[in-house]
């Protein structure tokens, strides 16, 4: 019950009071120095968040809470939304929650009714964004008619339109809200963030606050932390109509069929906009249950998606196009999920994907991790005839774990050589062709050990180590020899990589004694305290 979460009075008749929300995910530093500020005969406090209940907004916009204030505290990533530096701590609020709530109107009392939001976290009003490459977009422009001149002009503005920055993001979310306080960069910490509005409250009272007008002696007071103050979208603002596509994908109240209905007219507008909602549409395309258990609008909705041969043809050319092949690859499997391709023709387009753009340039491990996604369910490794009789114009170790992602055994122990490798770039793609295709065979985990045992104390080593402690280590021989390795370690680096090895692997019980006694005689003192040496001997000796 939201009467429950009161921190400071009770919810009340009195006209004059206002009420204070806070959502507190990290620091309570904030809301502590609201509460003790403002006077509680016209101010009252109520947490929204309820520990251990992941439901706690939706509770709270269900019982329809009324907020004039909202204080929001913690730390802030753009892919994240608001969570806390505590593992132990449950409770976040991801910016798709916050864009649910605020489409489907579910918590107007807290997300479009409040005069004034507070955002005390990291980069919440931040107005930069990853750039949009609209070369790609032009060149979609292009394939469609339009002059070179045109598409360019068209190319900007579209990516004008997306500039999805924290600050517009925000400002959806907050629709008419007339004030919305938060930090262009790094927020300070919860304790400094207190005492600079103790500070503001001591000096210019608290009259403001719940007025729905910007303080700039509070904004001035953070300046040194890049407080900036908005206001929410309002209709006909420039990113309005943005808000309202955005809310057709996020509206809780839009039925799956109506939902594909919009989908349907987005991919009529043209290939480049698709593009750029690719993170939605997939969002769609994941969503769609199996046909037996489509409504009768939801198998219609999709089947004129499924004839519409102009949207079909737009949006293939642009994935083709596409100069990030991870794109490529994404757009491919919504058009399989849209039914535009079948599972042969996108394996299909896959193959033709690397051949072109995989096989023949240099490759990196950005690459070696997208052929091992892609290969993850071994149908690619189907084609093995196909890639063995392609010609090999590069054949270095990016190329061979490519080759060993799809299926080539040949390959693998190439790649295994990798891990040992001086060489930095080698060692990395080694390290991402493990995490999907893992050292499970004995004997090759013997020769790995060896040849990292037999390798100088330098950063490689530190690094092969780190990458086998996250393989499944449990062949006595190899960890055997990880053990004798321990004495004779060069550097206090290389035996507590030893130890993260151990800490992870399967170590017979019979010789725990030997190990925690070679650990104690011949560990190397680090001088910073503990380190993983010392985690490994307590772990040790609790399981004896």
């Amino acid at each position: 019950m939201v009467v429950a979460l009161v921190a400071h009075g009770a919810l009340d008749a009195h006209a004059e009071r206002k009420t204070v929300c806070t959502i507190t995910i990290n620091s309570s530093n904030e809301k502590e120095a609201f509460q003790r500020s403002l006077p509680p005969d016209r101010y009252q406090f109520v947490e929204l968040v309820q520990k251990d209940n992941p439901r706690w907004l939706s509770d709270a916009c269900r019982q329809n809470v009324q907020c004039d204030v909202l204080v929001i505290s913690g730390h802030h990533d753009v892919e994240q939304g608001f969570f806390s530096d505590n593992v132990q701590v449950g409770e976040f609020l991801s910016i798709d929650a916050m864009e649910h709530a605020s489409c489907s109107n579910a918590c107007s009392g807290i997300f479009s009714r409040v005069k004034e939001v507070y955002l005390f976290g990291c980069n919440t009003l931040n107005p930069h964004s990853l750039p949009i490459d609209t070369a790609e977009l032009a060149r979609s422009f292009v394939r469609e008619g339009r002059t070179p001149a045109d598409a360019e002009r068209l190319a900007r503005a579209l990516a004008a339109r997306h500039d999805d920055n924290n600050r517009d993001r925000v400002r959806r979310i907050f629709k008419d809200v007339p004030v919305i306080y938060g930090f262009s960069a790094v927020a300070p910490l919860g304790p400094s963030a207190a005492t600079l509005l103790a500070q503001h409250f001591q000096l210019d009272g608290t009259a403001s606050v719940a007025t729905g007008r910007t303080s700039a002696s509070l904004v001035e007071r953070f300046s040194a932390h890049g407080m900036v103050a908005v206001s929410g979208v309002h209709s006909g603002d420039a990113i309005d109509a943005f808000r309202g596509d955005v809310c057709e994908f996020a509206d809780d109240r839009t039925s799956p069929a109506e939902r594909l209905g919009f989908v349907q007219k987005l991919l009529d507008r043209n290939g480049a906009e698709a593009r750029l909602f690719l993170d939605r549409l997939e969002k769609v395309a994941n969503s769609l249950p199996p046909d037996a258990e489509r409504t009768t609008d939801l198998a219609a909705a999709l089947d004129n998606i499924v004839h519409d041969a102009k949207a079909r043809a737009r949006f293939l050319d642009f994935a083709r196009d596409a100069d990030d092949l991870t794109v490529r690859s994404r757009m491919f499997a919504v058009a399989q999920k849209l039914d535009w391709l079948t599972v042969e023709e996108q394996q299909a387009e896959l193959v033709r994907m690397i051949d072109e753009r995989m096989l023949p340039l240099p490759a990196t491990p950005r690459d070696v991790n997208l052929a091992c996604s892609l290969n993850r369910d071994e149908a690619l490794s189907l084609m093995e005839e196909h890639w063995w009789a392609a010609p090999r114009p590069i054949d270095d170790v990016a190329h061979a774990a490519i080759r060993a992602c799809l299926g080539s055994l040949d390959d693998r122990p190439r790649v295994l050589q990798a891990l040992t490798s001086p060489r930095d770039d080698e060692g990395q793609i080694a390290q991402v062709y493990l995490v999907y295709r893992p050292i499970i065979d004995a004997r090759e985990l013997r020769e790995v050990v060896a040849g990292i045992a037999s390798m100088s104390a330098t950063p490689a080593k530190i690094r092969a180590l780190e990458t086998l402690s996250h393989q499944s280590v449990s062949d006595p021989v190899a960890l055997e020899a990880l053990a004798e390795a321990f004495p004779a370690a060069e550097s206090v680096g290389v035996q507590v990589a030893i130890a993260g090895v151990l800490l992870r692997a399967h170590y017979p019980e019979e010789d725990k004694p030997e190990l925690i006694q070679t650990l104690r005689q011949y560990r190397r003192r680090s001088g910073s305290g503990e380190d993983l040496i010392d985690v490994l001997i307590r772990r040790l000796e609790r399981s004896q």
